[in-house]
């Protein structure tokens, strides 16, 4: 059994991960930890565990193996460095960080520590982005030319939406893009790579501090295109992907939940809806797995460190007005 403490409900996703936490059988919540002390000892008297207003106590407690960190984004380097040299195994909500340099640091540090640590990237588990990498993977839309994803919803017209506090830019590291937007960013990186350049474009409808509809442009070398669509403004804007080839087409909408596929390859009907297979185990499930058998998840931190790099490239380019080279990241200066 898995002993597990949950730092912070910062998150509006920290009830579901706890909720699949307390639904797993190898894991056990024996306690929690948030900045705020009065959400935390709700939190942990509706789950009849201690609470800790003390982080260090908590992770100095022998009887916790592992954390799942459901703090403000701009909270994460410091609580998972704390929990990696305390021994304790880390299951994160993405982003990792805000900036590359901080994602390398926490995972040279979890290296170090040799614990094992998971990025919440779910959507790469979803039976249409299994098919979607099949599809690509067979050729059958030849080279491919664009990718465009869409992932929107209605956050910050509803006042039971998200709330105040995802609007601080000192507390999310950024809006739309940074929270929603990672869906979208990491399946277009998933179908194409990572780009050359990235541009984007932030608005802010309902005038908060942080931008509240989003798109970014990726350009990659050969001349292909990605476009990330996302925003805290849109009720009915399901998610899509689209993925176009010099030899076909696909798309994918939640509105029908179909794949289908134009290819060339196809012959007299070249139209087809592709099959759908089994969802992945989720990422806690995969963090679980990889504990137990003292595995790394390679795929999940490669992944996670590049979309880190996007989301950063992606600030920085909508702060300056202008494109940015993922080669020089690090090098640019605001």
């Amino acid at each position: 059994m898995i002993h597990v403490a949950i730092l912070s409900f910062w998150h509006v996703h920290a009830k579901d991960y706890a909720l699949q936490a307390e639904q797993h059988p190898e894991i056990a919540v024996k306690a929690i930890w948030d900045e705020n002390p009065e959400r935390g000892a709700m939190q942990a008297e509706a789950r009849q565990v201690p609470f800790y207003a003390d982080l260090e106590e908590v992770l100095a407690n022998p009887d916790i193996d592992a954390v799942i960190v459901t703090t403000a984004t701009s909270r994460h380097r410091e609580v998972i460095l704390a929990a990696a040299r305390a021994g304790k195994h880390i299951f994160t909500e993405k982003v990792l960080a805000t900036t590359t340099q901080e994602a390398k640091e926490i995972v040279d540090v979890v290296e170090q520590a040799g614990v094992k640590l998971t990025v919440s990237l779910p959507r790469l588990n979803t039976p249409f982005a299994q098919a979607a990498q099949e599809v690509v993977a067979k050729g059958l839309l030849g080279k491919l030319t664009q990718v465009r994803v869409r992932m929107a919803h209605k956050g910050a017209l509803s006042e039971t939406g998200l709330p105040p506090y995802f609007y601080s830019l000192e507390q999310a590291g950024g809006g739309a893009m940074i929270d929603l937007g990672c869906h979208p960013m990491y399946l277009t990186r998933l179908l194409l790579g990572m780009p050359e350049t990235l541009s984007a474009s932030y608005g802010y409808v309902t005038g908060r501090e942080v931008e509240d509809n989003a798109v970014a442009v990726l350009r990659y070398a050969y001349g292909a295109l990605g476009i990330v669509e996302t925003g805290f403004v849109n009720p009915l804007s399901p998610l899509t992907l689209e993925a176009h080839g010099t030899k076909g087409s696909m798309a994918f909408s939640l509105q029908n939940r179909k794949l289908v596929v134009a290819s060339l390859d196809n012959g007299a009907n070249p139209l087809m809806e592709w099959p759908l297979p089994e969802a992945l185990p989720s990422d806690l499930e995969q963090w679980v797995s990889h504990i137990q058998q003292n595995t790394v998840n390679t795929q999940n931190l490669e992944m996670a460190l590049d979309l880190t790099r996007l989301m950063e490239a992606s600030n920085l380019s909508a702060k300056l007005g202008r494109a940015v080279e993922l080669s020089q990241l690090q090098e640019q200066t605001v």
